[in-house]
């Protein structure tokens, strides 16, 4: 399918470890009907006018409260699906893409606790990495600590 026949968003995210142990993380609602409700990496959409790097801390400041430096990009991840999530804007009806980067980042600054207001994060917060088994949580998660780990 030629790149003009689907919908793409562009997505950044960030893993954040302290001491090996915990992995901070950001409660995405679900949205309006709270049914999609989930624990994700901090990160989300880039903005048009904006650089992959510059809308990732961004949006570790508006999901979690903290400043944070970019340390290196871990890897990318793609995916796809039949139409648009009601969860990043109103159906277009046509075919979707997501392609989001990830990154390893480290707090520089700032307090824990979410700065949207009306947004899709309610709270964020330090979980061991160990109890993520145990926890409703994105893929993205996984995939972003298994290149974490890798790169380590």
């Amino acid at each position: 399918m030629h790149f003009s026949e689907y919908d793409t968003r562009l997505a950044g995210y960030a893993v954040i470890v302290n001491d090996d142990r915990e992995i901070l993380l950001s409660w995405f609602n679900g949205g309006a009907d709270n049914a999609h409700a989930i624990w994700t990496l901090p990160g989300g959409g880039i903005e048009y006018d904006e650089s992959i790097e510059d809308g990732t801390v961004r949006e570790i400041k508006e999901e979690t409260g903290f400043d944070a430096d970019l340390v290196r990009p871990l890897t990318t991840h793609s995916f796809t699906d039949g139409r648009r999530s009601p969860s990043f804007g109103e159906s277009s009806g046509r075919p979707f893409k997501g392609v989001r980067v990830v990154y390893e980042a480290r707090i520089i600054g700032g307090t824990l606790g979410t700065l949207e207001v009306d947004g899709t994060t309610d709270r964020a917060e330090w979980l061991a990495i160990d109890s993520l088994t145990d926890v409703r949580h994105a893929r993205i998660i996984d995939v972003g600590l298994d290149a974490w780990r890798a790169a380590s």
